[in-house]
């Protein structure tokens, strides 16, 4: 790899440089291999949705989708300015954007600030455009918000967690903490990934840093 492509994988494309997409979305099997519920929208009205970028998504999903009140979950892209791009364009670097999961929850069952913990404690969150040995803008580390509460109870359990890593001696926190933009699905066939490829790579992994007595020490939890 040159250092072109090495820089370009590291920086995001403003809207001139950006790849054009296409308008139409990506063709989906509707059910989730696991949970056997629909994986597109619309969801049940008493369920809340939220969005995360921890690096590569076939772990984060797996995550995810094992947490009791987790109504369902997919894989997609999000963050960035190509309309439903597919995998090879958001690998170039040259769409903006990140790999996340949508996580469709109940919040009588599992609160948003319980997420929050698992988002914290699963991923390096002070690694900039990388994760682990995954390097690239689609590896960051991001908090997708779906509105002033969801906003305020990230932003708090961010500074919580910093103060935590200070405390172990790990660097600043990296993680974008922005209003949701449109998800766009990933290829079918990363849907549930590692619960259809059960050796498959999966390169998550935290600092060994827990956060969730800091945040419900300040009454999110």
């Amino acid at each position: 790899m040159g250092l072109f492509d090495i820089r370009k994988k590291h920086a995001l494309p403003d809207e001139t440089s950006a790849l054009s997409g296409r308008q139409l979305p990506m063709s989906l099997t509707n059910e989730h291999a696991v949970l056997g519920r629909p994986i597109c929208p619309p969801f049940p009205d008493h369920c809340q949705q939220a969005m995360f970028g921890m690096g590569c998504f076939w772990g984060v999903e797996r995550i995810f989708w094992g947490i009791s009140g987790v109504f369902t979950t997919a894989v997609g892209y999000s963050a960035g300015g190509t309309p439903n791009p597919t995998y090879k364009e958001v690998c170039s670097g040259q769409t903006g954007h990140n790999e996340v999961v949508l996580v469709v929850f109940d919040p009588t069952e599992v609160s948003y600030a319980a997420l929050l913990t698992v988002f914290w404690e699963n991923h390096n969150p002070t690694q900039g455009m990388r994760q682990g040995n995954d390097y690239g803008t689609q590896y960051r580390s991001g908090i997708y918000t779906f509105d002033s509460d969801q906003q305020a109870i990230a932003d708090l359990s961010k500074a919580d967690y910093q103060a935590r890593l200070h405390s172990a001696r790990f660097g600043e926190v990296t993680t974008e903490v922005i209003a949701a933009t449109p998800f766009y699905y990933a290829e079918d066939y990363h849907q549930q990934y590692l619960h259809k490829n059960p050796g498959g790579y999966c390169g998550i992994g935290g600092t060994g840093v827990t956060c969730a007595v800091g945040v419900g020490a300040k009454g999110v939890l």
